[in-house]
């Protein structure tokens, strides 16, 4: 069953603040194989004029995929998540986040169409840190798989 379009526009309420740590952006570094010395060395990271250690660019995306819950368990929205696959993926950064934020994230659905019987669902990440400045916004591409035919 598609989707309801109604939910287009559809805001959640900001999350709770989460606050980046130094381990943290050290341990998605290594995970990813991002040998960078401004992800895990603050001297090299004020060196190019960060105040501490940076994260890399993906490093956000914990934090809008987990807030996109809010969306995605929207009983509401009906979303199977069961048969959910992750589509796509892409950020806008207005500086990088840094060791010490404390970010929230403010999901919107910015669109949903069917294609193939497949629903596709585009979420709108917007993270603001602690004073309200824009961080970066975050857009994810859901794709829920048709039901098979029986």
């Amino acid at each position: 069953m598609a989707l309801d379009q109604s939910f287009v526009g559809r805001s959640y309420p900001p999350t709770d603040p989460y606050e980046v740590g130094r381990e943290k952006i050290r341990e998605f570094a290594e995970a990813v194989g991002d040998a960078n010395p401004a992800y895990t060395d603050p001297d090299a990271a004020k060196a190019l004029g960060h105040p501490d250690v940076i994260a890399p660019p993906t490093f956000v995306f914990s934090i809008t995929f987990k807030a996109a819950r809010q969306v995605v368990q929207d009983p509401q929205l009906g979303l199977d998540y069961s048969r959910v696959v992750h589509g796509d993926q892409k950020f806008a950064y207005r500086r990088p986040v840094r060791a010490g934020d404390r970010l929230t994230v403010t999901s919107t659905i910015e669109g949903i169409k069917s294609l193939a019987g497949n629903d596709i669902l585009d979420v709108r990440g917007e993270v603001h840190d602690e004073a309200g400045e824009h961080v970066v916004t975050a857009w994810t591409k859901l794709v829920a798989r048709a039901a098979e035919e029986a």
